[in-house]
């Protein structure tokens, strides 16, 4: 199954939590959070930075469905 992962430039903060959680999977670019790909595997860090993230500037969706996987409303 594929995941979607979106950060809302808007809500980011860029604390870096995810980067760290997630470092494959996340970078800062002009001190904001960028998905390093927008559609990944199955990822448990993934999910966990999401959960991590001080602001839940990240969302994690199934590729196929749209639902929503993180952060847990």
């Amino acid at each position: 199954m594929a995941w979607l992962i979106d950060v809302d430039s808007d809500t980011c903060i860029g604390s870096g939590m995810c980067v760290g959680t997630a470092p494959d999977h996340f970078e800062l670019v002009d001190g904001f959070a960028c998905p390093r790909k927008a559609e990944i595997e199955q990822a448990d860090e993934v999910i966990d930075a999401a959960e991590s993230c001080p602001v839940e500037a990240i969302s994690v969706r199934e590729a196929a469905t749209g639902e929503l996987l993180a952060p847990e409303e």
